[in-house]
């Protein structure tokens, strides 16, 4: 674990000395139209014509990256299998029925037209909505243009409204059927010979229900029942056509194996896009006690995890890796770790049943964030993941946190310590994605609070209620005074007696008998079964120390750009592990954001009898020739050169500083190798080309 830990703190700030970006793990592609025109043709019609109006962005953009026919048809198998209704079925009715409404469109709606079926406004809506439950024509009417009304229901699942309409008209009595947009047509545009004021959306409506009331109704909103409440067209019918239908055949696809085989092309072979596996999972935000940090504690379980079996052993490798990103889209902390599995015949016996739940935790400062975190079984090419919205919270008054409901506690005698996922002040949780339990279970509720006065913690109190229907059917209460911890709040209660059933239940926080707080609340689950079968757990947590937490803690505020804060974090880890080379790094590098280059030498030079010396060359050389010592400066950028290879930006650095010595020579030779390397660097052209001119005046 620490040994991963120094791998990708060391790959961050080698990433960072030389201005690349780790904050986003993407693939680079072909513009979009060159990698359609160099797919083969089967490839290309798939793509642009079978099945252009139902994959997801992130399908597309995948497919159009793999390099091989063979990845390219595994995706495509995958395409259908997520959206296969009934997987244990020999048949795919969702494909069958695809391509039927295909070819519907193509035989139907072509007619006529200067391209396929598919291509026409009728063409797409069939293809995206299926079949109408009604059709109404006015395609011979004297004063309205051709009009055809289709007219669907029951699609709510889809992010529909329950009841609407798709318009189609021929602008003008020309051309082929288009779609109709109240907002973008109004009622005036189905009119023959309107002469009105085209703006007077009321007028041409109340002249279509002079002629054909079935088509004005439509004119002004496309969902059924809507009241017409002002003089223009609602904006809900544009929202249905122009967005809605659109994202009609995406609303319920799980297209998370493309994303993540997109996002981390560079660690998932292609072979897993066909073996996704559901999870369900569990996120908490808990703060530690003895840090103050906060920690985000998680639990991933797979609807399945297979293992290979080698003589009598079984394995199985985890692969995790996980991403928070900021409201901003800047990363501010990766993670990577790998977790074997390996199992006896007798263990196996006893787990074979049983799901499995992956858990872990890591800190995180305060901010609101997005989860991404992938988990791939390298042994099955299987892969699950989750994404989770998180809020850390900033703790400048009384506040209170997440609320976990857990199945089982177990008192640690690591009480010092929170060095495994959903342990607390010295109790372990064990937690269940569902919340479920049977009615001879014991629940337990966890919480925590957050800077309470001495005045509430003494007149305070909590009221616990559980909730069947949203009824209560239990309450209780108890002084907050009455805890022997007043940031960590366990309570337990009986289910005996409660029937099998959906409750919840709720904590109140009141500051005084009439002093409302604030409150949290969870939703459970009582089984009609007698038993359940609980998880057997991986975690891959090592026993951390306060340094590990210290330097994570800081690489994530100086991936925020917060550079001083960072600095305040490191200063105390290094404090505490001056030998760390991984530590003395990330301090050298935000070091070198604020310019402290008489402390970057203390740091670094230290490390130059080290196995660390390559990796502080860098840091040494920039703030040497900060400081005016230019020697000292090249040699540092000479060393890194011979050890890395070629540098632009160290090479341009070597230049200044033989410029700033008055070797203009040996400045041209660096910035000769630099433009040799890239071309376009037009201020240090200018740069040098002005160099060549001040010398050829000086030498008249």
């Amino acid at each position: 674990m620490k040994r991963l830990k120094s791998l990708l703190v060391i790959f961050l700030v080698i990433s960072w000395i030389n201005g690349g970006d780790t904050g986003h793990l993407t693939a680079r592609s072909k513009s979009t139209s060159k990698a359609i025109k160099a797919l083969a043709p089967k490839y290309k019609k798939w793509i642009t014509e079978e099945i252009s109006y139902i994959i997801t962005k992130w399908e597309k953009k995948v497919f159009l990256q793999l390099e091989s026919d063979r990845e390219r048809d595994m995706l495509i198998a995958a395409f259908w299998k997520n959206r296969d209704p009934n997987p244990l079925s020999p048949e795919n009715e969702y494909k069958e029925e695809h391509y039927k409404r295909l070819k519907y469109a193509n035989e139907r709606f072509g007619k006529g037209t200067p391209g396929p079926g598919w291509r026409t406004e009728r063409g797409r809506i069939h293809i995206i909505l299926g079949e109408p439950h009604s059709i109404n024509r006015y395609e011979h009417e004297t004063e309205i243009y051709p009009t055809i009304i289709w007219f669907y229901q029951g699609l709510v699942d889809y992010g529909l409204p329950n009841a609407f309409s798709v318009v189609f008209f021929k602008e003008d009595n020309s051309g082929d059927y288009e779609l109709y947009s109240p907002v973008k047509h109004g009622p005036h545009k189905l009119l023959v010979h309107y002469l009105d004021d085209p703006n007077d959306s009321l007028r041409a409506y109340n002249k279509l229900m002079q002629i054909e009331p079935n088509v004005a109704k439509v004119s002004m909103s496309l969902i059924e029942g809507e009241p017409i409440m002002s003089t223009r067209p609602t904006m809900t019918s544009e929202i249905l056509i122009s967005k809605q239908i659109v994202e009609a055949p995406i609303k319920r696809v799980n297209d998370a194996y493309a994303k993540k085989l997109l996002k981390y092309k560079k660690f998932i072979d292609v072979d897993y896009s066909v073996n996704y596996v559901a999870s369900a999972a569990n996120v908490r935000v808990l703060r530690d006690n003895t840090s103050g940090f906060f920690f985000v504690h998680y639990l991933v379980e797979p609807k399945k995890l297979s293992l290979e079996q080698h003589d009598n052993t079984f394995y199985g490798n985890l692969e995790v890796n996980g991403s928070v990103v900021d409201e901003q889209g800047e990363t501010v902390y990766q993670f990577s770790k790998s977790v074997p599995i390996k199992l006896n015949p007798g263990q196996m016996e006893n787990v074979k049943a049983k799901l499995f739940s992956f858990q872990d935790y890591f800190p995180l400062i305060p901010g609101t964030y997005h989860l991404d975190i992938l988990i791939r079984n390298t042994v099955s090419k299987e892969f699950t993941s989750i994404e989770r919205k998180i809020v850390i919270p900033r703790v400048t008054a009384p506040k209170m946190g997440s609320v976990v409901v857990a199945n089982k506690i177990k008192k640690s005698p690591r009480a010092h310590k929170s060095d495994r996922p959903y342990l607390i002040n010295g109790v372990q949780m064990r937690v269940s994605p569902r919340n479920d339990f049977t009615s001879g279970d014991t629940l337990y509720l966890f919480f925590q609070v957050f800077a309470l006065t001495a005045d509430q913690v003494q007149k305070g109190h909590i009221v616990y209620t559980i909730f069947k229907d949203e009824k209560p059917v239990h309450t209780s209460q108890k002084a907050i005074k009455g805890y022997p911890d007043r940031d960590n709040f366990f309570a337990e209660f009986s289910l005996s007696g409660l029937p099998a059933a959906y409750y919840s239940i709720r904590a109140s926080v009141y500051g005084s008998p009439d002093q409302f707080l604030f409150q949290g609340e969870a939703d459970f689950y009582i089984s009609p079964i007698s038993h359940l079968n609980r998880p057997w757990v991986v975690s891959a947590t090592s026993p951390t120390n306060i340094t590990d937490n210290l330097n994570t803690i800081a690489i994530q505020y100086a991936n925020k750009k917060d550079f001083k804060t960072s600095l305040s974090y490191l200063e105390r880890a290094y404090n505490l592990a001056p030998l760390s080379g991984t530590l003395a790094l990330n301090y050298c590098r935000v070091l070198l954001q604020l310019k402290r280059y008489r402390k970057i030498k203390t740091v670094a030079l230290p490390f130059l009898n080290t196995q660390y010396k390559n990796k502080f060359l860098s840091f040494l050389g920039f703030a040497s020739a900060a400081l005016g010592e230019y020697m000292e400066a090249i040699t540092h950028f000479k060393g890194y050169l011979a050890y890395y290879g070629t540098n632009i930006k160290i090479l341009n650095a070597v230049g200044q500083c033989y410029h700033n010595l008055g070797n203009t020579e040996e400045a041209m030779v660096a910035w000769k190798k630099s433009l040799d390397l890239f071309p376009d660097q037009e201020k240090l052209k200018a740069f040098i080309k002005g160099l060549k001119k001040s010398k050829r005046k000086t030498n008249k």
